[in-house]
C-alpha cells in the first residue's frame, strides 16, 4: 500500500489561535513598532521612510496564528497534483503563455530561461498574479518579528523592505504580500527581491506587482542565477525495476542517464532513457517506489532553491509540460 507523506497545507483562513493570547500579543505591538523605528533610523533609513511604511501599521493576528497553527493533511503527490494544477490552471497557463508570448520569448532569450518555466511559476505562486496577497508587507513582517520565534530573520526582511521602499520601487499603500511577508505576482521576500527583482521595463522601479517585464524578467533572473539551464527540461517520469535499491534515490547523488539506463530505469513508456552524456540527474521519489518517481535534473535543483518541496517542483514542472504539449 502506497505510504502517505505529511504535507504542509497553509490553510489560514481556518486556523484559529486562542484570542486571548493574540490579545496579550497585539498589546505591546505598538511599543515594539517604536523599538523598530528607532534601530531603523540607526541603520540610516530616512525619517520620511519610516513616517510612509509605519503610517498603518498594524498587528496581523492572522499572520500570527497561521505560522504557529499550519494544519497537516495527508496527500500523495497523485492526489496533491489535480489540486495544483487542475485542468482549468492547465488551460489559464496555455492562453497567459500565447497572450505575452513575445515579451516571455523576449525574456527568456535574455536570460536563458524556457519561457513555459515562467509561467508555470506565475501560475503556480499567485494563478497567474490574480492572488499575490492582500496582507500590507510592512506590518506583516513586523508582526511576525514581534512574534519571537524568529525575530533576526524577519527583521531583516523587513530592513530589505524598508529599503525597497526607500528607493522608491513601490508605493507603500500597493507593497502588498502573504501573511509571511513575501510579495507580488512572483511572490518574493524583500531579501530575493534586493538580489533578482529586474527593472526589465526601464521605468526606473523594479516592479513585481504591476509590471509584466519586471515580472517576468526576476522570476527569469532568479532561475538564471540558481544556475538554470536552457537546453534541457526540469525532469521526467520513470519507472523503476522491481528490484531497485530505493536508496539511491536521493537529490544529490547525480549519474549519467546512460549509468540509471544501466540500473533498468527506463522512461513511462517503457523506453531507453535519451541519450545525453550531457545530462546528469538524481533520482527523485517524493512518496515511496509505488508512486511517482523522477530523474531531476539540473533545472529540477534550480526550482528547488526557489521553493524547498518536491511537490512544488513537480507542479510547476508538470505545468510546464502541459504548456508544452496542450491537450
Amino acid at each position: 500500500m502506497r505510504k502517505l507523506i505529511s504535507v504542509v497545507v497553509l490553510m489560514t483562513a481556518f486556523v484559529v489561535a486562542p484570542k486571548t493570547a493574540l490579545a496579550a500579543d497585539a498589546a505591546g505591538f505598538a511599543d515594539y513598532v517604536e523599538k523598530i523605528k528607532a534601530e531603523a533610523i540607526d541603520k540610516g533609513y530616512s525619517e520620511d521612510t519610516l513616517a510612509k511604511a509605519f503610517a498603518n501599521a498594524k498587528f496581523y493576528e492572522r499572520s500570527v496564528s497561521a505560522d504557529k497553527n499550519q494544519p497537516e493533511f495527508k496527500l500523495t503527490l497523485d492526489t496533491y497534483l489535480p489540486r495544483a494544477v487542475p485542468e482549468w490552471k492547465a488551460k489559464q497557463a496555455v492562453e497567459k503563455y500565447n497572450e505575452h508570448k513575445e515579451l516571455l520569448e523576449e525574456v527568456g532569450a535574455k536570460y536563458g530561461v524556457q519561457p513555459r518555466f515562467i509561467v508555470a511559476l506565475w501560475g503556480i505562486e499567485t494563478n497567474f498574479g490574480g492572488y499575490t496577497g492582500g496582507f500590507d508587507v510592512v506590518s506583516a513582517l513586523t508582526t511576525m518579528a514581534y512574534e519571537g520565534r524568529r525575530e533576526e530573520f524577519f527583521k531583516n526582511q523587513l530592513w530589505q523592505a524598508l529599503t525597497i521602499i526607500e528607493e522608491g520601487h513601490i508605493d507603500v499603500e500597493q507593497m502588498k504580500g502573504s501573511w509571511a511577508g513575501a510579495m507580488g505576482q512572483t511572490q518574493f521576500m524583500p531579501s530575493s527581491f534586493m538580489a533578482y527583482a529586474v527593472d526589465y521595463d526601464g521605468d526606473g522601479r523594479k516592479d513585481i506587482w504591476n509590471s509584466m517585464g519586471d515580472v517576468f524578467a526576476s522570476a527569469a533572473n532568479y532561475l538564471k542565477n540558481a544556475g538554470w539551464r536552457d537546453d534541457v527540461t526540469w525532469g521526467r517520469q520513470v519507472q523503476l525495476p522491481a528490484d531497485f535499491d530505493t536508496s539511491l534515490a536521493e537529490l544529490k547523488n547525480k549519474k549519467t542517464l546512460a549509468e540509471w539506463q544501466a540500473l533498468g530505469i527506463r522512461t513511462m513508456e517503457g523506453e531507453d532513457l535519451p541519450r545525453r552524456a550531457d545530462i546528469k540527474a538524481g533520482l527523485v521519489i517524493p512518496d515511496d517506489k509505488e508512486g511517482r518517481v523522477y530523474l531531476a535534473y539540473a533545472n529540477y535543483d534550480a526550482l528547488m532553491r526557489w521553493n524547498r518541496s518536491h511537490y512544488f517542483v513537480a507542479a510547476v514542472g508538470y505545468l510546464s509540460d502541459r504548456i508544452r504539449f496542450p491537450r
